[in-house]
């Protein structure tokens, strides 16, 4: 066994995290990070955009068009927990770069596809190697910034760059689409990877942890299972309906897979996820915070994407530029907040964005076939902006103090498997209520072109409301349940307290 003044040693020499590792080069650890947790966020939006051309290109059907989607993303929620245990076992860096090495060659594969399944294949390729990179870039910040004064800034960038991630991808997405090619929307990704290699081999340390610990085969099989089977349902919910045996099938399933593996977590001597990760109020209500963010945020970039290009008839590159101001006001929120919501504290920070995007959701509400961009649309994305960038910079920093440095890649990986989730259910709801509501429009009424985009608003409408009331119930459980402190650091210091 290495001793401990050995180890600590071994740390100062190479982890950018430790005390004699100088202030700039943690800051360009963090623009790596950052460079790879962008790419992992935005590749759906960028997809999502070129997916229409890309079916167009090589001549596959609609029910695979949907596969494009859901491959990835049931291959990135069902391993994140593994993905992050691995980092913890192996090594942050080396689980890092195989990440990108990985997430690069499958983005390649995909540009370069001649088929629909060969796109498909890619696409889940990148999913499990997304669930590498995910909670291992986001647990190496954690030890960087580990009881740093600049850990809020770095929280509040890193949170900037992960809730703007989508909106950027709508921009991009047109772009390459629009003047290159769709296949283009997957190669840049192997530019974000190459850049983000470069950086990961040349800043970041080794990371030896301080125990052995060992992988948890049960927890794995039924975390793993579990998690597959809820994200499945939820996505076959999507296109199948919520009655369709299917559906209903894999979610109970789902469910009794993870009340399973929560039960074998206080048995087994290495659990896959310890419950007391995720029992702490600090870092359990932060990752609900990011849960309930996230079934919101769909409503966002699916259905006033839907809004912009079918009703007021915008190209995708001007989507992408209409939904930029949303993403300067989480950037400004992020970033100049980082200052202010130490002084505030947690729950009223977090708590507090919530409420502000709900309010933004409600204002899209009053949208129409004829409205303008300007009045009716841009304030609602300015607030929900400033509210995002709130939630995401505290929530991340709550999600991750105070955990053990051996624990920090599962932690890591809750926070993306609490925005997986949300997120598919968030889709799958959102898209139920939004059919259901141009259903019952419809009814009764004359078909013409006029009642078409009247239903369509309508189903956007509803989306924005219950959106809305997602986001205020995730503020009142986060009233009730987080500290007004986010507690030390691994490392030493307080963080965010009044």
């Amino acid at each position: 066994m290495t001793s401990t003044v050995e180890k600590q040693s071994d740390i100062d020499l190479v982890d950018p995290g430790s005390p004699r590792a100088s202030s700039s080069k943690r800051w360009w650890v963090l623009a790596t990070l950052c460079i790879a947790q962008l790419m992992v966020v935005l590749d759906a939006t960028v997809v999502n955009i070129a997916l229409p051309y890309a079916q167009q290109d090589l001549g596959f059907g609609t029910a695979d068009r949907q596969w494009v989607v859901t491959g990835y993303t049931l291959a990135f929620g069902s391993l994140l927990l593994l993905g992050g245990r691995l980092s913890d076992m192996f090594g942050r860096r080396a689980v890092f770069m195989i990440g990108l090495v990985g997430f690069a060659l499958a983005s390649a594969v995909g540009g370069a596809a001649s088929s629909g399944e060969q796109l498909i294949g890619a696409r889940v390729a990148q999913g499990v190697f997304g669930a590498l990179l995910a909670p291992a870039a986001l647990s190496l910040l954690t030890v960087t910034f580990a009881g740093r004064p600049e850990r809020t800034k770095a929280f509040g960038v890193y949170g900037a760059i992960a809730g703007a991630g989508a909106a950027i991808g709508l921009l991009l997405g047109g772009a390459l689409t629009e003047w290159a090619s769709w296949r283009w929307a997957l190669y840049i990704n192997i530019v974000f990877a190459a850049i983000a290699l470069v950086g990961a081999a040349v800043l970041l340390g080794r990371h030896t942890a301080d125990r052995k610990v060992g992988l948890d085969l049960s927890g794995t099989v039924t975390a793993t299972a579990g998690l597959f089977s809820v994200v499945y349902g939820f996505a076959h919910a999507q296109t199948d309906g919520w009655s369709n045996t299917v559906t209903l099938a894999f979610l109970a399933v789902g469910v009794v897979l993870l009340a399973a593996f929560v039960v074998l977590q206080t048995r087994v001597e290495n659990p896959l996820l310890p419950l007391r990760v995720v029992l702490d109020r600090t870092r359990g209500s932060a990752y609900l915070a990011v849960f309930f963010l996230s079934v919101g945020l769909f409503a966002i970039f699916l259905f006033l994407t839907y809004y912009l290009e079918q009703i007021l008839g915008y190209s995708p590159l001007h989507t992408g530029v209409a939904i930029l101001p949303l993403v300067v006001a989480l950037v400004v929120s992020a970033t100049v907040g980082s200052s202010v919501f130490p002084r505030i504290g947690a729950k009223v920070s977090v708590a507090g964005g919530l409420l502000i995007g709900a309010v933004g959701l409600v204002s899209l509400t009053q949208i129409g076939p004829h409205t303008s961009y300007a009045t009716h649309v841009l304030p609602g994305l300015v607030l929900i902006g400033f509210g995002l960038g709130a939630v995401m910079t505290v929530s991340f920093q709550a999600a991750t103090a105070g955990i053990d440095r051996d624990d920090a890649g599962v932690a890591s990986a809750m926070v993306n498997t609490s925005q997986q989730i949300g997120g598919s259910i968030g889709t799958a709801l959102l898209s139920t209520f939004a059919a259901s509501t141009a259903s019952n429009y419809l009814a009764g009424r004359v078909s013409t072109a006029t009642a078409a985009a009247q239903s369509q608003v309508e189903s956007y409408i509803t989306t924005f409301w219950w959106a809305a009331g997602f986001l205020a119930v995730g503020a009142v459980i986060v009233a009730v349940l987080m500290p007004h402190k986010i507690p030390a650091a691994t490392d030493g210091e307080p963080l965010l307290s009044l």
